[in-house]
Parts: C-alpha cells; structure tokens; sequence
C-alpha cells in the first residue's frame, strides 16, 4: 500500500514537471528560495526573539550575500542558522538567477508569452478556418486563405513545422489534430470551414467524423488519396472529398492540352491581375436581388461583373444562365470582374 502511494507521487511529479517543461527550473527554484526565506524567518524569530522585519531584512542580507553586518549579535544557534541560510539559499537563490536568466537569453520567455497571445487571439475568432496538417497540401491552403485576409488556425504536431509556424506568425495549435480538445482549441464550435489535410486517410476520417459531430454546420474538405476510398469521408460528414495527385496530374494534362485555358483560370483564381477575378456570392433572403431575374437585379449594369453560373441550393449548377434566370435566396453565384466591383456587390446585396 505504502509502496503504490509512493509511485503515485512519483508518477504526479514527473507528470507536473513534463507538464511545466521549460518552466520548471525557474518554479522550483523560487519554490526552494521561498522555502528557505520562510524556514529561516521563523528560525531567526524563535531562537534569536527578533520581531518579524529584523529576521526578514536578516534573510535579504544573507541570500543575496550583501553582507552589511548582522541585524543584532548572533548568539551561536543563530550562527548555525546563518550557516545553514549561507550554504543552502545561497545557492539557490542563484540558481533561480541563473535559470530566468537561461530563459530569457534562449527565447524561452517570448515563446511562453506569444503562445499565451495565441491562445487569446484563437479564443476571439469567428467563423475561421481550421486547417489540421501543415504538409506539403495543407500550408498552401493556411497560406492560400491567408492571403484572402481570412482567419486560419492550423492544428499541427511536428516540432519543424510548428517552428515554420511560429516563424510565419502563423495562429496554431500544437498536437494532434484526431483528438478532440485540439480541435475544440482551435476554435471548432465557432469555425466555418475546416480543411482536413492530413498523410493518413484514416485520420482525416476520424477528424471528419468528429468535426461533424462537435459543429454540425461547419463546411469540411477532407483530403483522399484515392476516388474509391471518398465514401467513408462522405459518409463521415465531408462536404467535399478532394484528390490532390488526381488533381495534380490532371492540372499537369491540361497546361499541356489547354495551355491558355489553364493560364486564364489561373490569374483569375489568384486575382493577380485587378480586372480579372472569379469569386462567388451566395445571395441572402434580405438580398434586394432575391427573386429577381437577371435582366431586372442589373448585375452586369451596374458592377460591370459576368455571372458565369448559378449554384442552386440543392446542388444543380447551371452555367452560362439566361437573362431569365431568377435568383432565389441561397443561390450561389459564380462571378467574374473587377476586383473592385466584386467587392462593392459583396456589400450591397449581402
């Protein structure tokens, strides 16, 4: 029994002191610098009969080793005290010197305070994207939605790529992206997209399943190595399954077959080009356009832009729609135009 109640501590111990890491030489040598401050106090009151700031102002003098002379003649118990204060605090006390020292000098302490921003800044974040693996596919989507002045939260476990992370200044979250408090700090409950990245399909599996049961209307893309694997992400909750080597070689056939083509949807998507972008604008039920066709909304009239497609709320896409075609609240228009005149429809008809 006695045995078990020992391993127990010692299990709790190494537990806090993991827990604490680069925190634990300076906790535990203030710990042992105020042990001793107190113990020697209380010596000095009980065997010398001073008052309280007389065995204080004794401590001060003999820790930090200033040596300006005993408060009052030490009798040879208080002597003995004083040794033990010299030998024991002394040491101590530099030790704690030397380790806020050591965390400063190493970036320890910058680390500590930026993560505790971090945590503040995720904390405050509505509707962000949660991106979980920052591999070779998902920092290019954190990087890609970055861009676009949206807010991203990358949930990672490997140390290199948490230190590219930390040097981009980009919000994560260090652990792994399976378990549910990683993702429920990085903000699930009030995300609206996350992006499933990760190398195991399994894993991007279990995300999916948990994203989806935590946030029912979060908007999840799940990454599949393979088309005959995409049911189980389907089934788990994904909205889209995407294929990045499928992707990949069809992109590479195509800057072959359709060199121009490929190039044009390029700058569009990008928007390095300012009278050349796509976007997309789902119309709200308050919309001044909604139930209107596209004749009488005047979209083209008056923001210069090209509908090129209609995305109806139960899936079907209609492209290249006629002046007839109504808009219906939750359609999703697919836009082309000025950067400048996206960006002023966006905020008149949303």
């Amino acid at each position: 029994m006695k045995g078990r109640r020992i391993s127990r501590i010692r299990s709790r111990f190494w537990g806090l002191r993991r827990k604490l890491g680069v925190l634990w030489p300076v906790l535990a040598g203030l710990a042992s610098v105020v042990s001793i401050f107190t113990c020697g106090t209380l010596a000095f009151m009980h065997v010398e009969g001073w008052d309280l700031f007389d065995s204080v102002y004794m401590m001060i003098i003999t820790l930090s080793t200033v040596g300006y002379g005993e408060v009052h003649p030490l009798s040879k118990a208080g002597r003995v005290i004083a040794s033990l204060v010299i030998l024991t605090g002394v040491g101590t006390f530099f030790y704690l010197a030397g380790a806020i020292v050591q965390l400063v000098i190493e970036g320890h302490l910058q680390n500590i305070f930026g993560r505790r921003w971090m945590r503040r800044a995720i904390d405050k974040m509505q509707g962000h994207t949660i991106v979980c693996g920052y591999g070779r596919i998902g920092s290019i989507v954190a990087q890609e939605i970055l861009a676009e002045g949206q807010d991203v939260v990358v949930v990672e476990r490997t140390p290199a790529l948490i230190e590219e992370l930390q040097r981009k200044n980009i919000p994560y979250v260090a652990g792994d992206a399976t378990k549910d408090e990683m993702l429920l700090a990085a903000g699930l409950k009030r995300a609206k997209a996350l992006v499933s990245a990760l190398s195991e399909e399994a894993a991007n599996v279990y995300v999916t399943l948990t994203a989806r049961q935590i946030n029912p209307d979060i908007f999840i893309v799940a990454r599949s190595d393979a088309p005959d694997h995409s049911q189980r992400l389907t089934r788990a909750g994904a909205n889209q399954v995407l294929f990045p080597h499928l992707y990949g070689g069809m992109r590479m056939a195509q800057s072959v077959l359709r060199p121009t083509v490929l190039g044009f949807m390029d700058l569009a998507m990008r928007g390095d080009i300012e009278d050349l972008q796509m976007e997309q604008l789902t119309i709200a039920p308050e919309s001044p356009v909604a139930g209107k066709d596209l004749i009488s909304s005047q979209l083209r009239q008056r923001y210069n832009i090209i509908v090129i497609g209609i995305k109806k709320p139960d899936g079907k896409l209609l492209f290249n729609p006629q002046p007839q075609s109504v808009l219906e609240a939750g359609d999703t228009l697919i836009l082309v135009g000025n950067r400048h005149s996206l960006t002023a429809m966006q905020k008149d008809l949303t």
